[in-house]
């Protein structure tokens, strides 16, 4: 394996691990503006039943955890009245254990992230505590403050439920048209509690009239959500229910204007509507900001994810995401390919591109992390080598762009009823690997070169090993042959990727395992367990060494190829991690999720730095563009949307696949973004122009939101159709040919 420097390891390992924090706050942006119009139902109860509490364990441990809850969130005259109510001792209200605080939106623990060796020296996470984490929600019965809190036991009259949920309804749809399309967001969330304190506290049909009446009003982008819904129809259905949890542990994030927060808390005030203000207090982040109000489209393009809107803090943190300085490596002079060129233009178009690659290894991007800011693998001569070639090819690489579009070369898979799961492609386009469903592995040599084994242990140590081609020699002409199959997954293989020097091969699959291939002997040298579920993907880091999983367990985990254990848990996805994706500096790792979300997590503090919402199903392809800064997704919603990593904002939304976009991938200057979909077909959009068109003044930080153009069309370079092939993977070779993959579906 790679030596890594400054990564050496203690033999005792501290554990590291980074965990969402749980919903915090009072459910608004703005403390001011969280008054309510009256005590709210529950609050009553637990201050009227204060002193029975004392001599209950559970009724007792219920009022700490209220007290706590207000204390933390600054409420501490209500804290004071409430413990004085209960008969309760001054002390109660000083937090017990060792509770920590996140260190970022995303994050949990106390980082001490100057230290770049740190990475390695806080590495692991003990195979007992992941199932722990994985499941925050797992066990019903843990004193936690904010399952307590939102077990839905209000009592209110249900036949009012439907009274209240019309009421605010009418109000919303007689207000002014810039009010309504924010105040509309409330519907979603308010149905959803109201529906699950109906079916809680046994009002079955009750629940069931709600549904019916008001389900047919929401927003087409819930449909999966409310199918899942209207099967909890009794209070026994609740318990272990995944949807649920999620409701109950993370508050729903709207983003509103001042003025049409305030229009909403007066029409509350003035009906007294104590149980949708109790709900909104409770299960609602309300995140508030100054300016003029959202259009019914902004809101649109940002809404859909289980848990509603990013909150704007959670995309304030500064992210690094210019590219390493390139390794100064001279490249030699090929005088016999500037001698062969007769065309006056081709050698001119060379010089350029060598000075470019040479001015990019000595200007430092003032945008890019320090070159140690995370311990990355020294590079090997045969790296070094790899470099070179790399850099020549560079040289021949054809610039796209509108008026010049790549050409597609297409494998498909045919007779793949063992089911093509996964592809990949090493980076010099030289490898092709699939994934399949019956566990196996099978790599192909895609160049007349044939894939040969090394020679057993006793025929290499007959080889001179001081000889000029030892690295030829040692290869078994024998085992000469176009493919190799991998056996050793106990499921269907759902992610592959190549190491960077094409030495290695990552698999992730069912069976929760992700293992580690060398492809000199054909074997597997490491099964990694961490993961309790199916693996979705893995996906190695630019550099080699690291590598990233995610899977069913809703965690991403971060790897080196050194360690049986993760060095980096990165939790707070709500439902599966479908794909991961390593940025192309290595200090960062984007994942999307069947949440609808996509978390760009900090390799180094183990931090959320970004979280962006706007997708109508679940992830399955992100794409970094070559120099950093913007983001590319699909979903099961057939759009792409783009991001700007640096605001954190959405800045474009491509449209025209009628189904799953399952890869992307820019070309390697960046100029064309290409996207595969299960629709057949592989689309070229104009990245160069949806980015340049950008205006930074249209970041309007202050309100987290830009008006988005509505030019796919404009975008659109070209759509080509296979004939019955669903296209799975994507892959620009170094010269700018574009690779596709995918099983022919008869």
């Amino acid at each position: 394996m790679a030596a890594v420097q400054g990564g050496v390891v203690d033999g005792k390992e501290e554990v590291s691990i980074k965990a969402e924090p749980q919903s915090d706050g009072t459910g608004t942006g703005d403390a001011a503006d969280g008054t309510p119009p009256s005590a709210s139902p529950g609050s009553g109860a637990a201050a009227g039943g204060g002193k029975a509490a004392a001599g209950a364990p559970e009724d007792q441990q219920t009022l700490l955890a209220v007290l706590q809850f207000l204390s933390r969130n600054k409420l501490s005259e209500s804290a004071e009245i409430l413990r004085r109510e209960a008969g309760l001792p001054e002390d109660a209200l000083e937090p017990k254990g060792t509770e920590t605080s996140g260190s970022g939106p995303g994050g949990a623990g106390d980082v001490d992230g100057g230290d770049p060796a740190s990475l390695l020296s806080r590495v692991t996470v003990c195979p007992a505590a992941a199932p722990a984490l994985a499941k925050v929600t797992a066990g019903d019965d843990q004193p936690d403050v904010s399952v307590v809190l939102s077990a839905y036991s209000q009592q209110g009259d249900p036949a009012l439920y439907q009274v209240y949920y019309r009421d605010l309804k009418k109000f919303i749809e007689m207000v002014l048209d810039c009010h309504r399309a924010e105040l509309s967001q409330v519907f979603y969330p308010l149905f959803v509690h109201m529906y699950l304190e109906l079916v809680y506290n046994n009002h079955e049909n009750e629940a069931k009239a709600f549904f019916e009446k008001f389900s047919g009003d929401q927003e087409c982008y819930y449909e999966d959500d409310l199918r899942v819904l209207s099967g909890l129809t009794k209070k026994e259905h609740m318990r272990g229910n995944e949807t649920l949890l999620d409701f109950r542990t993370s508050k729903f994030v709207l983003r509103i204007s001042r003025d049409s927060y305030q229009l909403l808390k007066r029409h509350l005030q003035e009906r007294q509507n104590n149980q949708i203000w109790s709900i909104i207090q409770e299960h609602l982040y309300i995140d508030i900001f100054d300016g003029m109000p959202r259009s019914k489209s902004q809101i649109d393009a940002m809404s859909g994810s289980l848990a509603g809107e990013a909150k704007r803090e959670a995309n304030k943190a500064k992210v690094y995401y210019g590219l390493l300085k390139e390794p100064e490596i001279e490249l030699p002079l090929d005088d016999e390919d500037e001698e062969a060129e007769n065309e006056e233009g081709k050698p001119k178009k060379k010089k350029p591109k060598k000075d470019s690659m040479g001015s990019k290894s000595k200007k430092q991007d003032p945008n890019a992390p320090s070159q140690n800011r995370i311990p990355l693998p020294e590079l090997k001569d045969s790296d070094k080598l790899d470099k070179i070639m790399y850099m020549k090819e560079a040289t021949k690489r054809i610039r796209l762009g509108a008026d010049n579009l790549p050409s597609i070369c297409f494998y498909s898979f045919l007779n793949a009823y063992q089911g093509l799961t996964a592809v990949d492609f090493t980076d010099d386009s030289s490898l092709i690997a699939g994934g399949f469903a019956d566990s196996t592995v099978r790599v192909w040599s895609v160049t007349p070169k044939k894939l040969r084994k090394v020679k057993s242990a006793a025929d290499l140590n007959l080889i001179d090993k001081e000889s000029d081609d030892v690295l030829e020699r040692i290869m078994d002409e024998k085992t000469a042959s176009e493919s190799k199959i991998l056996c050793g997954h106990s499921g269907p293989v759902y992610g592959i990727s190549f190491s960077p020097d094409r030495n290695y091969l990552l698999s992730s699959a069912e069976d929760g395992t992700v293992r580690l291939w060398s492809l000199q002997t054909f074997t597997c040298l490491v099964a990694y367990k961490g993961h309790n579920y199916p693996v979705w993907d893995t996906q190695f880091s630019p550099f080699g060494y690291y590598f990233v999983s995610g899977g069913h367990d809703r965690v991403a985990r971060l790897w080196a190829t050194d360690h049986y254990q993760p060095l980096r848990m990165f939790a707070g996805h709500l439902a599966d991690v479908t794909c991961t994706c390593f940025h192309p500096n290595s200090n960062y790792v984007v994942t999307g999720s069947s949440d609808r979300t996509i978390r760009l997590w900090d390799v180094l503090t183990g931090n959320c730095v970004r979280i962006f919402t706007g997708h109508k199903g679940p992830i399955h392809a992100l794409a970094f563009s070559p120099n950093g800064k913007f983001l590319a997704s699909g979903a099961t919603d057939g759009r792409v949307l783009l991001w700007d990593i640096g605001h954190g904002l959405m800045v474009g939304e491509l449209k025209g696949h009628t189904d799953t976009v399952y890869s992307l991938r820019f070309s390697r200057d960046g100029e064309i973004l290409a996207s595969g979909s299960m629709d057949n077909t592989v689309r070229l959009w104009d990245a160069m122009k949806a980015f340049d068109d950008l205006e930074t003044d249209d970041f309007t930080a202050a309100t987290g939101h830009i008006h988005l153009q509505d030019n796919s069309q404009e975008l659109l370079l070209g759509t080509y159709m296979t004939k019955s092939t669903p296209v799975i993977h994507l892959h620009f070779t170094r010269r700018n040919l574009l690779l596709a993959a995918g099983a022919y579906n008869p």
